[in-house]
């Protein structure tokens, strides 16, 4: 056993006196430093928390680490976007709200009249890039709803010159024809029942599962538009799996981008949770079809003979490639073009519809007046047709008052400053982004009165359809307005008049009743569901 004289004892006691005085110090220095990091790190925060993209930008919430003021926003309203920036407003006290989105300035509108004024002006005719553009898009910046600058100008007007020879922004006998006879095996499904195992996925007895159901005279409506053909009854299979897949894709992310364009690393950690794997396989299905559709279009191509769209793209493609090696035009081009012109052809339009029919059941005399109408203008001799259209108001409001009710797309596609501006007395730097909320602008009680209720009779005047009572800008405005709003506004409404001649709209046996939950993606759905189409006494 060691033996301590008291001279080491001492000294022991010494040393230990001295190590717990050191580990004193180093403790107070620790709590001093870690106190000093903490007050810089909550000067940085406060500091960047209340910095602003430039002097007079509009006012807006804070910004936090990581996803900015998109933090803020969520509390105000994380499954309805549109409504947190009311809020928000409100809060601020502006029309203009204006905050980071992830790193990014952004400025969301709240106004009917600074809504138009922006969609209207060139400073914003910008598109921003964000990971959901590139994905569909094979990591580039292609098609035309995306881009922006000399690119979109030059695809956008060759694109729109040759659609408006094919049909797509006036009237064309060809396409009109078609429109009727898809418009006929849709009515033929539920009339005569399925002949093969995909239409008995569609319809059962007097049952039709919506969106799917409604979506064939678009889908095809577009395809003939491209190539001149479209899918026969036979393959319809093909066209729902388009929307399918398009469904998949719009519901599986949102129009200002949420965590996934804010972070793009999650495609990589969460790809399941942030949406990735839905948008992939979503728009992967789109870009197969149309891949292997001019595919067939290069291998049976003859410059001698221009047969559709797509053979006009071909050759222009051609020539271009001979002239200019920068040359703007290119088969992953037209795949996008393609693409871009379907997706809500085989999404949108249909969800439009859906939700109308859904409100036919909660309030059954809207159908007694599109029925009265239809009767009264059209009879049971023969489909109603675009001639019929100006004179069925009752009809055509009802199909725009649904547009206004649920807004298909709350921020629309946003806009992007192309360079710095003055906007409404506040300076808007470039790259900027910048959205409507259109939700806001379908909710006016100032233009409305009344926005909570469904009253088609808003948009009629003098027994006829008042154009300009219908604010709701439903497929935008401006240099952007969506180059497919004649060919979707046609087909809806001979869509709707042909339903309402021949059925009743009711509630499924057993369904829950309606309204139906909303799903708030790119666009605003609701869940699948069945229909019951009861034939109408004397029709058929």
């Amino acid at each position: 056993m060691i033996q301590y004289t008291k001279y080491t004892k001492t000294k022991l006691l010494l040393y230990h006196a001295q190590f717990r005085s050191a580990l004193v110090l180093y403790k107070m220095i620790g709590v001093i430093a870690g106190a000093l990091l903490l007050m810089m790190l909550c000067r940085y925060l406060y500091k960047n928390a209340y910095k602003r993209p430039s002097d007079k930008f509009p006012p807006g919430p804070p910004s936090l680490p990581v996803y900015g003021a998109y933090w803020i926003v969520l509390w105000h309203g994380y499954n309805d976007l549109a409504n947190a920036f009311m809020k928000l407003g409100e809060i601020y006290k502006t029309k203009m709200v204006g905050l980071y989105w992830g790193s990014a300035p952004a400025l969301v509108i709240n106004d009917p009249v600074l809504s138009k004024e922006m969609l209207c002006s060139d400073a914003f005719d910008g598109r921003t890039d964000i990971i959901l553009n590139r994905l569909r898009s094979y990591w580039k910046k292609l098609g035309i709803f995306f881009t922006d600058s000399y690119f979109w100008y030059v695809q956008r007007r060759f694109s729109l010159r040759y659609f408006r020879d094919y049909g797509f922004g006036r009237r064309d006998e060809i396409l009109e024809t078609v429109l009727e006879a898809e418009i006929k095996i849709m009515l033929d499904l539920r009339l005569n029942g399925p002949q093969n195992a995909a239409e008995k996925e569609i319809v059962k007895g007097d049952l039709v599962l919506l969106p799917y159901y409604l979506s064939t005279p678009f889908t095809n409506g577009i395809l003939h538009v491209l190539s001149r053909t479209t899918i026969p009854r036979s393959e319809y299979v093909v066209l729902w799996e388009l929307s399918r897949k398009a469904f998949i894709f719009q519901r599986s992310s949102d129009d200002l981008g949420r965590a996934l364009s804010l972070t793009p690393w999650l495609k990589d950690v969460a790809p399941s949770w942030s949406g990735y794997t839905n948008l992939r396989e979503g728009v992967q299905h789109f870009l197969s079809f149309f891949e292997n559709l001019i595919k067939q279009v290069l291998d049976t191509y003859d410059e001698s003979h221009e047969r559709h769209f797509l053979d006009a793209y071909i050759k222009k493609m051609n020539e271009d490639l001979r002239d200019n090696e920068k040359s703007t035009f290119s088969v992953d081009q037209l795949v996008l073009i393609c693409v871009d012109y379907m997706f809500p052809a085989a999404s949108t339009a249909a969800s439009v519809l859906t939700l109308l029919l859904e409100r036919l059941v909660i309030q059954p005399e809207l159908q007694d007046g599109m029925q009265e109408e239809v009767d009264r203008v059209v009879g049971s001799g023969r489909l109603p047709n675009l001639d019929d259209r100006q004179n069925m108001p009752y009809t055509e409001a009802c199909i725009r008052e649904s547009m206004r009710f649920d807004t298909q797309i709350p921020f629309g596609v946003p806009h992007r400053a192309t360079r710095d501006t003055v906007f409404n007395g506040y300076h808007i730097p470039k790259d900027t982004m910048v959205a409507v909320n259109y939700v806001m602008l379908n909710n006016d009680k100032a233009i409305w009165g009344d926005p909570e209720t469904f009253r088609p009779e808003r948009f009629i005047g003098g027994g006829k359809l008042d154009l300009s009572k219908d604010r709701s800008l439903p497929f935008g405005a401006g240099h952007r307005l969506c180059a497919g709003e004649t060919f979707t506004r046609n087909t809806m409404f001979c869509t709707v008049a042909a339903l309402m001649q021949r059925f009743r709209v009711e509630r499924a046996p057993g369904s829950a009743a309606p309204p139906a939950p909303r799903l708030q993606g790119l666009i605003t759905t609701v869940p699948d569901f069945w229909i019951k189409l009861t034939l109408r006494n004397n029709h058929y």
